[in-house]
């Protein structure tokens, strides 16, 4: 009888042992929450990449507007300077800070005209922000202009196109004075392109090289 009883302990202890051992067998979904882990932590990389290109796209947008590069054209009835400071292909300085890079550049001098221009604020026709103090819109830049100068406060409709959403915008004249306006080639002092036939800057804004 004892001895039967030792072999039903003993077999006890067997069963007992091995049903132990099944947690240890199931410790694999650590392992797979682990590889879960690492899986998430390689989608969280993939969204931060995304993220960055994201980034990088927008900087590309924001450099592509900040770019004002034009075909050159000017509007109709904008008279060519006869005698201006700084003669077609000038080598100047800029001293104006419309854009970043602007200031300090080295330019070259592709048209000079004689006209008012104006410093206006305006709302973009492609929405956003309304734009403050804009250096600078010419005479023949304004829709239905007159021969007369547009007085401070006036409002008006802009014809200019230098940047997106602006022709066709409703402006207001900020400022006004009667000078020569040039239209310049310049490499911006933070790098990048090289901006061509850049609209407006007024002789104040340049020096000799």
């Amino acid at each position: 009888m004892k001895k039967q009883l030792a072999l039903l302990s003993a077999a006890a202890i067997i069963v007992l042992g091995g049903c132990g051992s099944e947690p240890t067998e199931q410790s694999d979904p650590n392992t797979n929450q682990t590889q879960t882990e690492q899986s998430g932590t390689g989608q969280s990389g993939t969204d931060q990449n995304q993220t960055g290109q994201t980034g990088t796209e927008q900087n590309n947008s924001d450099q592509m507007d900040m770019n004002h590069s034009s075909s050159g054209e000017v509007p109709d009835g904008l008279k060519k300077a006869d005698n201006p400071t700084y003669p077609v292909g000038s080598k100047v300085i800029l001293k104006s800070d419309h854009m970043e890079g602007m200031n300090g550049a080295e330019a070259t001098i592709v048209g000079a005209y004689e006209t008012t221009a104006y410093e206006v604020s305006y709302t973009p026709v492609t929405g956003g922000e309304p734009v403050k103090n804009h250096k600078w819109v010419v005479h023949e830049e304004i829709k239905d202009m007159t021969n007369q100068t547009l007085k401070d406060g006036t409002e008006v409709t802009l014809e200019a196109d230098h940047m997106p959403g602006m022709k066709g915008a409703p402006a207001v004249i900020d400022s006004s004075e009667m000078t020569t306006v040039y239209m310049v080639d310049y490499t911006p002092t933070t790098g990048g392109e090289p901006v061509k036939n850049h609209k407006w800057v007024t002789e104040d804004e340049l020096s000799a090289e």
